[in-house]
């Protein structure tokens, strides 16, 4: 029960994160550079806290750190025009589509049922973007399709022995130096207005919260999950982060969001099951 509970709290947890970034973004408290930003530094501050610097900075990669730059900062500018369960949904599918397509691209075979299921999952995303009344922004989707591509080649990137969470808090303090050097092109080619109070506030919950204590409980967890248990619970986060924009950002579920969602996360699911070996 308390392995279930806590492993609840960490997709909950995820799902936090299109949550307050749509409520802080939709409502034009902060901008979605500045969001990034704090977001990451607040991220990194308390991930170093929680582990070792000494041992945390030489476990980063620069790569891994990038990847998760790409990631972070499209999700923000993504969710500029993309409902919540939207760009969850897309974000979810694109970095689980990446990584079996990095997977099938180092040997890896599929086998018919994982064939079936990632046609079945491209199949919900295209009938979630047919043209219609309800269908995401495509400009949005597009953005929100390369973030998840930056946090599937950070999975891949990231990945390594040792402490987890000293390796993640290596990436994130990168990946934020990296946005801090960043921001004043940044902010000079698209300047936003001075975040306000609730932004602020609202990145600072995602960077400290959903994002570092957020990860450091999930590979808390993850050593007492058998890895189809975790991958296949993270099929609930679209589902989690649609409700919570119906909550907290008045979004609607849509008939056609229930449908791309069923479509893709049955199809994930079958994807990523590995046939046994003979």
């Amino acid at each position: 029960m308390r392995l279930t509970l806590l492993t609840l709290l960490v997709l909950i947890a995820f799902a936090g994160n299109s949550v307050l970034a749509r409520l802080a973004l939709s409502g034009g408290d902060i901008g979605p550079w500045g969001f990034s930003l704090i977001r990451f530094v607040s991220g990194a501050g308390v991930l170093l806290c929680l582990s070792r610097p000494a041992v945390s900075w030489p476990a980063g990669r620069w790569v891994a750190a990038l990847a998760l730059c790409i990631y972070g900062v499209f999700f923000s500018f993504a969710y500029l025009k993309l409902a919540t369960g939207s760009g969850a949904l897309l974000l979810f599918a694109s970095v689980q589509l990446t990584m079996l397509v990095a997977a099938f691209a180092r040997g890896e075979r599929l086998s018919a049922l994982q064939i079936f299921g990632l046609l079945l999952a491209m199949g919900g995303l295209v009938y979630l973007m047919a043209p219609s009344a309800a269908a995401p922004s495509p400009f949005g989707a597009a953005l929100m399709i390369l973030s998840g591509v930056g946090w599937g080649v950070y999975s891949i990137a990231g990945k390594g022995s040792g402490d987890a969470v000293a390796r993640t808090a290596g990436n994130f303090s990168r990946a934020a130096l990296l946005l801090l050097a960043a921001s004043p092109l940044i902010l000079w080619t698209l300047p936003e207005a001075q975040p306000g109070v609730t932004g602020i506030g609202l990145a600072l919950l995602s960077g400290i919260v959903t994002s570092a204590l957020g990860y450091a409980l999930w590979y808390y967890v993850l050593k007492d999950l058998r890895v189809t248990t975790a991958s296949i619970s993270q099929l609930s986060v679209p589902v989690i982060a649609a409700i919570g924009g119906a909550l907290f950002v008045f979004e609607p579920v849509t008939t056609a969001f229930m449908i791309a969602c069923g479509s893709v996360l049955l199809g994930v699911g079958l994807a990523t099951i590995k046939p046994p070996k003979p």
